[in-house]
């Protein structure tokens, strides 16, 4: 690494060097990373560029290494359809004449995506390495993602896709670009992944309703196109089956707590005396419990209610949520851990690592 671009007067390798009493050429190798390097040199070293306050530049060690320690991460979905794709550029849900929010305010809105960051961040930090966040919620946005990859302007790409039919995945991994998802792809695809057991957790939730002497249920679901929702109601209804209850009455929300109400009042309008709601995400089971209030249902007396994921939403709900427990942050960094190793071993194969749910306990349920 060289120290051309150095500011005047910041500490160099060489001062480095003369503090840990070895040569330059070891100092750059411990600083960019060389496994082959004893490690009591290393820790010496270290304590070195602690003492004398020495930075790497990234731009001079970036030309060592061809890296850029940057990594992308890149929530993507929205406008896929087909008749998204030839619009274009269109901005979703209506958010160009205000009928509704846009792509980045329904992701800031949502406590998981905060959780994926936070597990992200706390992954690539004490690493050296940060996420660039990028938003693909267009065949246009999607293009300058793939772009922004291939020039280099970060390492690899870390995406959490909210659409069954994104073509991103595959945009990635035929340019063969370095790529982790968050969720195992719709369609077959050679890619790493993380995922959760979604089918066991539906069924922890089934077994708790009925063990609590619920039969009447419903579920509200996500989007049923994507892979995670469709797996979370074939475990529901798959365990409510196993267990003599072969009707479980449905309604589709979109992960917001607008629609879980909107979902809720029409359950409660098809099916007045149903006593237990499984709903896919938190927000949706907050506004599950909103509705069944003003209707002058207790919760959990009347109706219990369980959510999924265990965020924020489920400890401020009132009453606080049972729920199914995503263990979202160790799944992000597990997502990110994933594509360093991608980076390091170009050639290896794709990879998955499923994750199991576990049911948190509260007083909705």
């Amino acid at each position: 690494m060289t120290d051309d671009l150095r500011p005047a007067g910041a500490p160099t390798l060489e001062d480095v060097a003369r503090a840990a009493g070895v040569s330059r050429a070891t100092v750059s190798r411990v600083v960019n990373g060389v496994r082959n390097v004893d490690p009591v040199i290393q820790e010496t070293v270290r304590r070195a560029v602690a003492a004398t306050g020495y930075a790497p530049n990234r731009a001079a060690r970036s030309l060592v290494t061809r890296r850029t320690d940057a990594i992308a991460l890149v929530v993507s979905g929205a406008g896929c359809g087909p008749e998204a794709e030839t619009a274009g550029d269109a901005p979703a849900d209506g958010a160009e004449d205000g009928e509704g929010p846009s792509f980045t305010a329904q992701v800031f809105a949502d406590p998981f995506f905060g959780r994926v960051v936070t597990g992200v961040v706390d992954y690539l930090r004490p690493r050296g390495m940060h996420p660039v966040l990028m938003f693909a919620e267009t065949s246009r946005a999607r293009e300058d993602v793939v772009a922004f990859l291939r020039q280099g302007s970060a390492d690899g790409a870390l995406v959490v896709s909210t659409h069954a039919e994104d073509p991103l995945p595959d945009m990635l991994t035929d340019a063969g670009l370095p790529a982790v998802l968050y969720a195992r792809p719709a369609r077959a695809a050679r890619i790493s992944y993380v995922d959760l057991a979604h089918r066991d957790g539906a069924r922890l939730a089934a077994e708790h309703l009925l063990a609590r002497g619920r039969h009447r249920v419903a579920t509200i679901t996500g989007p049923l196109d994507v892979p995670a929702v469709q797996e979370r109601l074939a475990g529901f209804r798959d365990t409510m089956e196993r267990h003599g209850h072969p009707y479980v009455a449905i309604a589709e929300g979109r992960f917001t707590q607008e629609s879980g109400e909107s979902a809720m009042e029409r359950l409660l309008a098809e099916h007045p005396d149903l006593d237990g709601v499984f709903a896919a995400n938190d927000l949706m089971a907050t506004g599950a419990c909103h509705v069944l209030r003003e209707h002058g249902r207790r919760v959990p007396e009347d109706v219990a209610v369980i959510g999924f994921d265990d965020s924020s939403a489920a400890s401020s709900c009132r009453p606080p949520l049972t729920t199914v427990r995503q263990p979202v942050e160790a799944m992000a960094a597990e997502m990110a851990r994933l594509l360093i190793e991608r980076l390091a071993k170009p050639g290896g194969a794709a990879t998955s690592v499923v994750f199991e749910p576990s049911l948190v306990v509260r007083d909705s349920a």
